[in-house]
């Protein structure tokens, strides 16, 4: 996957964790659940962004695993609305998917280039 279709993706995600976020409602669960969601879910795409402006290959690394663990995070809360049945299911479900295949996706990309910084394949430069 591209580059720029990455960000497209995860710009969509943030977006779409937010349109959901707004409609969960006021109690303290959704309170809690809205605050963390919007943070983790919408810090998706702002780290790949940043992760793209990397100046090594070490540092992109280390930026993919803020990206994998924000993925993750996101995974969780909605895992949360799911099981208490929070918000539409179509909706719920279709954003942890996503949030499960970011994570594969982001942690697959450090995996790779932690491998090829360990062979010896970049000279230093991003």
């Amino acid at each position: 996957m591209e580059t720029e279709e990455l960000k497209d993706r995860t710009r969509q995600f943030g977006l779409d964790v937010i349109d959901l976020c707004v409609n969960l409602g006021m109690d303290d669960f959704a309170r809690l659940v809205r605050r963390q969601l919007l943070r983790s879910g919408t810090g998706v795409a702002a780290n790949h962004r940043s992760a793209c402006r990397s100046r090594s290959p070490q540092e992109f690394a280390s930026r993919l695993q803020v990206v994998v663990e924000e993925a993750d995070e996101s995974e969780l809360w909605l895992d949360y609305l799911q099981v208490r049945k929070r918000g539409p299911d179509r909706v719920v479900s279709s954003l942890r998917a996503e949030a499960t295949e970011l994570r594969a996706i982001f942690a697959r990309s450090r995996s790779t280039v932690l491998k090829r910084l360990e062979n010896g394949e970049y000279d230093g430069d991003a």
